[in-house]
């Protein structure tokens, strides 16, 4: 028996060995990942066995990708950026797969800061938005792609003007004097929010058509990892990319013209006749003309424009690219008003050494020839008066009709309002700009530890903005621009901003207590230089106007922000998720006792779908449960010295005599050494779910906002700085709110599918403290909301402590027995007897609480169609048109006649009382329902048997508005980034146009 033993254990000890050695087999696979829509090869495709992430490997510059796993391994998982994750048994010989782009796959490969995670993944409030799912039309800045589209982030137009931008709201806004506007990232490069000289927008420089997807990163616990600059949210901006393969050529064009949708409502000439001949005096009936003009007809156009593009990709050998050449020519409807933009994007994207080592170059330039139109012409076309022809028989002033006055040296009546039409093609303000956004990324995978890459990033965005403001000697404007001689005047400001980082960042599975972490650590550099220049004013002919010589040929301000940044990431059997991020910045703009400030934040997800009890339950497609917490700062619209004084030249107004001349002298400015950024701490608690094969998905989000530290105003005791006024650190604002985002596809087949989106958010803004004390509610808050009309100026809104940022501070309008406001008469809310600022009374906040957006689109065969809403409840706007021009005295005028807006005929009020223009009568309702956009489109598919595929897509921008307001346009900008503005004042805005467009896309 021992020996029979001793013989089989060495045959035993031999069959485990082979059998050790037959599981230890090892196979390989090969195989090509391609995009599904089109065929072309994808590089830089993660290829990984299921579980086990050491032995990954990325697709090369072809597509194609060689792989050996252990024999029992059965399942290839494929990821890639914009593309959903797919899962594929090995098979044998080569494997084909072809990855099709989602907007809402859950395993969609997301960028956050600094990385990319996959959807299931994410721990905070992140949002993204492919390219299919943008607004289309004829878009001129790459925000209006996302309007309605993301919950909690809300995009205003600044106008109807080409280039004019939009206002970027997230979750509110976190600042009451400092930018509300959010961080944009483009690639990894950090954009400022300053103006760039002669452009309407720092982003209309960037090419929509180059634009691949938007992610929203809402909440701190997503945001903090940027730090002082995440207080008002992040986007990240991801461009398309080079992918190799063959040649790929497509060439796109959209044709358009916009149109007036409506009118200011002002007295015809007939209802203009009747008032003067009834109430004024013989000299004001005598001033009348014989015309019957509408001046908005003379200064409003129909706008055409043309944007088009044409992009080339592949591969040469190792080199996958993307070049693209953009040209959009867009006229405004306001004449004279005319944007052209060139640009030209590169992208280059190899993965060398065997896949180790990956390698973007991105490069953008804009280049602009931009007209700006005088758009003192709105406000010229609404009073001047409609009786008058719009051109004189003289020569004089550009041959055009304008108020004369012989005692005066320039011939023009003083105070007169000039010749709308003249103000327009007699004021030539032109410019260049040019703009430049690039970076170099390269992240190097280790040969003898995989799991490790070292990424170095190195960024710039640097700009030129000049131009010139020319007004002929002759021209309808030479009173306004400085009495005879016209004006021919250079300005010209250039950025340079530059960037450099490199991180570490380590993942890894440890299958044997089912977890996953990956850690990141890195260093930042930004540096922003700016170059303003300077210049003397001259006249048109070229001759300098006396004493204009500036001190200074130009000015440089700069600053920089020095950082270092952390994150780890932590996954317990796909189900626990932790995320923990810190981000310590040091600002050159604070003094040495507040130059740094440190940012941290963490989140956790629970992944309910795979829990026992709920992993067989195939109608729950996704559910997880988010919470997070997080610090983030803000540093934007702080001057680069305020914790110095620094001395600057005095005005021309506060100059010194000495004998025969004047000299200016310099003075110390006010300084607060402890001034530094605001802070906002961000509570956020989520649910993300899907239903039914994720054929209905969204989320929910509650949020609190606390902002602490913020910048204000605050007197200084006399004697006790160099300024009455410094910036400081005393005030509290709160943000709470609600999101709700659901999409719904009830119809999905091989032929039909609809898509059904909609979201809401609820956002209560609440000022907590503004002064050193907490709690002290002796001070009234600070006005703001400029109100035209009157002497001196008057402030419609207030932020005061108890209520929401930009309310309106007026006097509560009464009115008679037949519910006809009465002129002059307001409540005594004091009951003092005497109606002054002690009366007015906090009413309607200018900013809305609800806004929602809605999109739907329904594919049918080659066909599709959708259209998108949004809407806004809850905001109100103050018509300064109706307050400013609604009286008999703007009627009558003083020297010369104006015309006035029709609501006089329903008030009938004489005007002179400066309350009158505080007057609560004044606020209506600017909630809206507006379509942003229809359209059709059709694929006639490959061309004569080639490979030329043929779409088209008609559509209308702006289609309608549903709302009580009784201005044009109930939607309201705040029309700044940094500062309170002047948000919910409806005073001449540029009338956004209603724009019908056709556009053709081929595909070679």
């Amino acid at each position: 028996m021992q020996k029979r033993l001793l013989v089989r254990i060495p045959i035993l000890l031999l069959l485990l060995c082979l059998s050790s050695a037959l599981f230890a087999q090892k196979k390989t696979v090969t195989g090509k990942v391609t995009d599904a829509k089109d065929g072309s090869p994808l590089a830089g495709v993660s290829v990984q066995p299921k579980g086990d992430l050491k032995s990954g490997v990325v697709t090369g510059n072809d597509g194609s990708f060689t792989i050996t796993v252990n024999d029992y391994v059965k399942t290839l998982v494929f990821s890639f950026i914009g593309f959903g994750t797919l899962e594929r048994p090995v098979a044998a010989g080569d494997m084909n797969i072809a990855l099709t782009g989602s907007s809402s796959g859950l395993n969609e490969i997301v960028v956050i800061g600094y990385g990319t995670v996959r959807k299931t993944d994410v721990t905070g409030a992140i949002a993204t938005v492919g390219e299919k799912d943008f607004q289309k039309g004829s878009i001129t800045t790459p925000e209006q792609l996302i309007a309605g589209k993301v919950a909690g982030v809300s995009v205003v137009s600044n106008g109807g003007q080409p280039g004019a931008g939009s206002t970027i709201r997230i979750r509110g806004g976190a600042s009451l004097n400092a930018s509300n506007s959010p961080l944009i990232v483009i690639d990894g490069v950090p954009l400022d929010n300053d103006a760039i000289a002669g452009a309407g927008n720092p982003l209309s420089f960037m090419n929509p058509n180059d634009i691949e997807s938007f992610t929203v990163l809402k909440d701190a616990s997503s945001a903090a990892i940027y730090g002082t600059r995440a207080a008002n949210g992040v986007i990240l901006v991801t461009t398309k990319k080079g992918r190799g393969g063959a040649l790929k050529v497509n060439l796109n064009s959209t044709n358009s013209v916009g149109t007036l949708v409506k009118e200011v409502p002002v007295l015809s000439a007939a209802q203009f006749r009747s008032i003067v001949n009834t109430s004024g005096t013989a000299a004001q009936k005598a001033m009348m003309g014989g015309a019957n003009t509408n001046w908005q007809d003379q200064v409003f156009q129909d706008a055409f424009g043309t944007n088009n593009n044409l992009s080339i990709s592949g591969g040469l050998k190792k080199l996958p690219y993307r070049l693209s050449i953009g040209y959009q020519d867009q006229n405004g409807i306001l004449k004279t008003d005319n944007l052209q933009r060139t640009s030209v994007g590169l992208a280059i994207n190899p993965v060398l050494f065997d896949n180790h080592l990956r390698i973007d170059l991105n490069l953008k330039g804009s280049a602009q020839h931009t007209r700006f139109a005088n758009q003192g012409a709105i406000g010229g076309a609404v009073t001047f008066d409609p009786t008058q022809a719009v051109y004189s028989k003289s020569s004089r002033y550009g041959g055009y009709f304008e108020w004369l006055d012989p005692t005066n040296p320039t011939g023009l009546t003083n105070l007169a309002g000039r010749n709308p039409l003249g103000l327009l093609e007699e004021h030539y303000n032109r410019s260049t700009p040019k703009r430049s956004i690039g970076n170099l990324q390269v992240d190097y995978k280790f040969h003898f530890l995989p799991e490790l890459h070292a990424n170095i990033n190195a960024g710039y965005d640097v700009s030129d903005g000049k131009g010139t403001t020319f007004v002929p000697d002759s021209a309808a404007e030479s009173y306004i621009a400085g009495g005879t001689g016209g004006q021919n005047n250079r300005y010209r400001t250039t950025k340079t901003n530059t960037l450099f980082e490199a991180y570490l960042s380590y993942s890894k599975d440890i299958a044997s207590i089912h977890s996953h972490f990956d850690v990141l650590g890195g260093y930042s550099y930004n540096n922003y230089l700016t170059k303003v220049y300077n210049y003397a004013s001259f006249y048109a002919s070229g001759s300098k106007v006396p004493n204009s010589d500036p001190a200074f040929p130009f000015d440089k301000p700069e600053h920089t922000l020095l950082s270092w940044f952390g994150r780890a990431n932590y996954s317990y059997a796909d189900k626990y998720l932790l995320t923990a991020t810190i981000r310590r910045d040091g600002s050159s703009r604070f003094g040495p006792s507040n130059k740094y400030g440190t940012f941290p934040s963490v989140a956790v997800a629970w992944r309910l779908k795979s829990e026992s009890f709920l992993s067989g339950v195939d109608a729950v497609s996704n559910l997880k449960l988010r919470a997070g917490y997080g610090v983030t700062g803000q540093q934007d619209g702080i001057a680069n010295y305020a914790y110095l004084s620094v001395y600057a030249l005095s005005n021309s107004n506060a100059s010194y005599q000495f004998g025969d001349s004047y000299y200016q002298g310099y003075r110390p400015g006010g300084y607060n050494p402890n001034v530094k950024w605001e802070q906002t701490a961000t509570s956020n608690i989520g649910l993300d779910y899907g239903f039914l094969d994720n054929r209905i998905s969204g989320s929910v989000d509650y949020y609190y906002k606390k902002t602490t530290n913020l910048l204000n105003s605050i007197p200084q005791p006399a004697g006790s700085n160099f300024s009455a006024y410094i910036l400081a650190n005393v005030g509290d604002m709160t943000n709470k709110g609600v999101e709700f985002s659901i999409n719904f596809q009830p119809i999905r087949t091989n032929r039909v599918t609809w898509d059904l989106g909609f979201n809401i958010t609820y956002n209560k803004n609440r000022i907590t403290n503004l002064t050193v004390i907490p709690g002290d509610t002796s001070y009234p808050g600070f006005a703001s909301g400029a109100i035209a009309g009157g002497i001196g100026g008057q402030f419609g809104l207030i932020n005061a402590v108890g209520g929401p940022k930009n309310t309106f501070n007026l006097y509560q309008q009464v009115y008679d027995a037949k519910g006809q406001p009465i002129e002059g008469v307001f409540v005594d809310k004091n009951h003092d007897g005497i109606i002054n600022q002690q009366d007015l009374f906090k009413t309607k906040p200018a900013d809305p609480q609800t806004f929602m957006g809605f999109t739907t689109n329904v594919t049918v065969g080659r066909w599709n169609a959708g259209f998108v809403l949004r809407a806004s409840l809850g905001n109100y706007s103050y018509n300064n048109i109706f307050s400013q021009t609604g009286t008999l005295n703007q009627i009558l005028g003083n020297s010369v006649l104006y015309n006035g807006s029709t609501n006089y005929l329903v008030t009938h009020f004489k005007g002179g009382n400066a309350q009158q223009l505080l007057s609560d009568y004044y606020i209506q309702n600017a909630s809206f329902l507006r379509m942003d956009n229809l359209s059709a489109g059709y694929n006639f598919g490959a061309i004569s048997h080639t490979h030329t595929n043929l779409r088209f897509i008609a559509g209308v921008q702006n289609v309608f508005v549903i709302t009580k307001y009784k201005g044009i346009d109930p939607e309201i900008s705040a029309g700044t980034d940094v500062g309170p503005g002047n948000p919910g004042i409806d005073n001449n805005l540029y009338p956004r146009p209603r724009t019908y467009f056709l556009g053709l896309n081929l595909d070679f």
